[in-house]
This record gives C-alpha cells, structure tokens and sequence, in this order.
C-alpha cells in the first residue's frame, strides 16, 4: 500500500504485535524499534500500547525516548496507552506525560463498570484521519482511564461521561480505540493515517 517506512515503538507494553498484524494486513512490514536514529529516519510512526502509564513513562525516560517522541516531525500516531502518554499528565500513578497534547488524562468515576471495554460508537469525527468513516461507526475499546473532550478531540465517545475517543494536532494523532482490532473501520483508520496529507 505505501512505499514508505513506518516505525511501531517498541517499549515495555503489550499489543504491539497485534498492531504489527494488522500493518502487515495492509502489505506493510513495518521497523518494530526503539532506536532513536531510526524512528527519526522513518516516515510515519506508530505508538501502540496496552499497559500502566507510569512504568512506561519510566521505561522511555531511561532510554531517552520521551525526547525523541516529543520532536518527531513525521505523522506520529498513538493507540490507547500510547494516546494517553501523549497527552501532558495521568492520574494513574500521578505520571507526567510526554506533553504533545495539553490534556490530562483521568480515571473514570468510582462506582461504575471499569474498564470501558468493548465496541462504542463515535461522534463529531473531524480528521481526515476518519474520512470515509460513517457517523456512529463502532470501533473497540479497553481502558480505565479517558481524555476528557477539549481542545485536541477530533472525535468524542460515551461511556459514563462524554471523552476523547481521538485526539489531533498538527500531524499527531491519538485513538482511545483499538483500530487494529477494530475490524473494517479500523482498517480504514489506519489506511488513512498512512496514506493522508499531514500538516
């Protein structure tokens, strides 16, 4: 499908091997790396993740990775964990974050069924990132804590309260969602994070 290097961050959280099938789904063999010279050198990069904020953040720090993350110029997109890690704080563990995005992230309220996980649908998409994608589109959903909508949302979820089923700014990107478990829709986001225009 593209010509171009795609870079998967590898770090000390699950689910990168289900974003590499899905990648590979498409014709795409991506770079699975945590080298700084060759996520510089790669044209579009994917941040996957299923895991703890903290010891992740730890895990970057040590390797010098929230640097990198933080001045990649390429189309950056970030998946779950990775999402959230974008953004500037966590409450889970009391994290400081990468600070692409200015949004906190929070732990849905006591009392509730957590995690969120399954399929919801989507509303208010404003991407190219979901071009193509109908209104009330389901894609799949694991987490215990949310972005609340502000400035960044380019869609937003219900679950408990309104959150930020994706972020945008500039040429990065975040999904709350899973898109490569997502089925046909999520393959159609991902397409079209490797093939759009990004500013």
């Amino acid at each position: 499908m593209t010509r171009e290097r795609i870079a998967v961050i590898k770090y000390n959280a699950g689910n990168i091997w289900s974003m590499v099938c899905a990648l590979n789904r498409l014709g795409i063999e991506p770079d699975v790396t945590d080298d700084p010279h060759a996520l510089y050198a790669a044209d579009r990069v994917i941040f996957p993740g299923v895991g703890e904020a903290s010891s992740a953040m730890r895990y970057l720090k040590q390797r010098g990775l929230d640097e990198v993350l933080r001045n990649l110029d390429q189309p950056f997109l970030g998946v779950c964990l990775g999402m959230q890690l974008m953004c500037r704080y966590s409450e889970e563990q009391d994290t400081e974050c990468l600070g692409i995005f200015s949004e906190e992230v929070r732990r849905f309220p006591k009392g509730h069924k957590v995690p969120h996980m399954g399929w919801n649908s989507l509303y208010g998409m404003n991407s190219g990132l979901f071009s193509g994608i109908p209104e009330q589109s389901c894609l799949y959903f694991v987490h215990s804590y949310y972005v609340p909508q502000g400035d960044d949302t380019i869609a937003g979820c219900q679950y408990i309260i309104p959150f930020s089923a994706a972020l945008g700014k500039g040429n990065r990107f975040g999904t709350q969602f899973h898109p490569e478990k997502s089925g046909d829709i999520g393959e159609r986001i991902l397409k079209n994070f490797l093939t759009m225009d990004c500013v």
